[in-house]
């Protein structure tokens, strides 16, 4: 009886070493300005996961890039050459990544990205220390393209002219079998649509697709319904989610959008998620905050089973995707990209809140287009 119980106190002890050694998280995202929102839902979600995890030898370092490169590029410098962290996460928009991403991976520090998935690090250019937690950028797009062919034959696309924007528009076509009424590019940050409202409607178009993260959608989608066009809207969940609806108001209502998660998702792992976050902040959560406390989840459980300092190693327990997540069963690719479902959500009205509910799977266990040319 000695010999098991000092077999399974060393076995404990084992199981928590990781745990026992500090470890320096950099987290880069938007605090300030138009993608304000994104960011802040992202970090908060983040903390409150690390909070709840009790480990107090976690340390996060928290900078605003202001949704701009060139800041982004120093942070990440300041963050690996100066403080000296162990990780990076964080950032939202895709250009960032691009900007962040390769040199970070370059000088091996493992980047665990919560959102932004441009088709350009999943394909060919994958990394061994590149970890996609989110998605790979064009698959709420290719969903919404596959759901689309069910009603729709003429449609009017658009979205930002930067990485993300120019994946949403390839996911879109990749499944969609109409025609298009008009492809336009927008700016990034854009707050005036009259131009694209009007070659809207003069187009034929019997509906819209468009992909306006953040304040751009806002603008669009109040413009859109005072302009009394009465083609129907659509978009993946990053045009309608929890941090826009508010401000968009009731002419959300109806509109399709995909997404990988949902708070209305039928899982013990997210119904503990939402109940936190509304909790903690007094709101519900978007896509940004349930994609960052899943990456939060997954960081504490490679850390429970491997030391960060042994790149080998964590990089193993990251693979092994051990957590519970909001998505349910959660899978990485062999490109460091998750194999998920792809849902439809309509905007509804609970309790006097603009949300989301869940109303068919347009994808089950779905691999993004470019994990075959990424030879991990």
């Amino acid at each position: 009886m000695k010999r098991i119980l000092a077999t399974s106190i060393l076995s404990l002890a084992l199981a928590t070493t990781a745990y026992a050694e500090p470890v320096k998280i950099g987290v880069i995202t938007t605090l300030s300005g138009g993608g304000a929102g994104l960011g802040i839902d992202m970090r908060d979600a983040f903390a409150l996961a690390m909070k709840q995890s009790g480990n107090k030898d976690i340390e996060l370092v928290v900078e605003d890039d202001a949704q701009k490169p060139e800041i982004a590029v120093q942070l990440a410098e300041k963050m690996i050459q100066s403080d000296k962290v162990d990780l990076l996460t964080g950032i939202i928009w895709s250009n960032l990544a691009m900007a962040v991403v390769p040199n970070t991976v370059a000088q091996d520090i493992i980047y665990l990205s919560p959102n932004a998935g441009p088709s350009a690090l999943a394909g060919a250019n994958c990394n061994a220390n590149y970890f996609n937690v989110a998605y790979q950028n064009d698959n709420f797009h290719e969903a919404m393209g596959q759901y689309a062919n069910k009603d729709y034959r003429k449609s009017f696309i658009l979205a930002p002219n930067y990485p993300a924007g120019k994946d949403a528009l390839t996911g879109f076509k990749r499944f969609y079998k109409g025609e298009l009424a008009g492809e336009v590019y927008t700016q990034v940050g854009q707050t005036d649509y009259a131009a694209e409202i009007a070659q809207i409607r003069d187009s034929g178009a019997d509906s819209v697709f468009f992909f306006l993260p953040g304040g751009m959608g806002i603008s669009f989608m109040k413009q859109y319904a005072q302009s009394g066009i009465a083609t129907p809207v659509m978009g993946p969940g990053f045009s309608f989610d929890q941090d826009v609806l508010g401000a968009i108001g009731d002419a959300a209502l109806g509109v399709k959008n995909s997404a990988t998660w949902s708070k209305d998702l039928d899982n013990e792992a997210n119904k503990k998620f939402v109940e936190a976050f509304k909790t903690e902040y007094k709101r519900l959560p978007s896509i940004y905050a349930a994609q960052s406390w899943d990456t939060a989840n997954l960081i504490l459980a490679a850390l429970s089973k491997a030391s960060v300092k042994d790149k080998d190693a964590f990089r193993a327990a990251l693979k092994a995707a051990d957590f519970q997540s909001v998505r349910g069963t959660f899978v990485f690719n062999n490109n460091n990209h998750p194999i998920q479902n792809v849902y439809v959500r309509e905007v509804v009205k609970e309790d006097g809140v603009l949300t989301n509910k869940i109303v068919a799977t347009a994808f089950e266990d779905h691999k993004d287009a470019y994990a075959d040319e990424c030879k991990m």
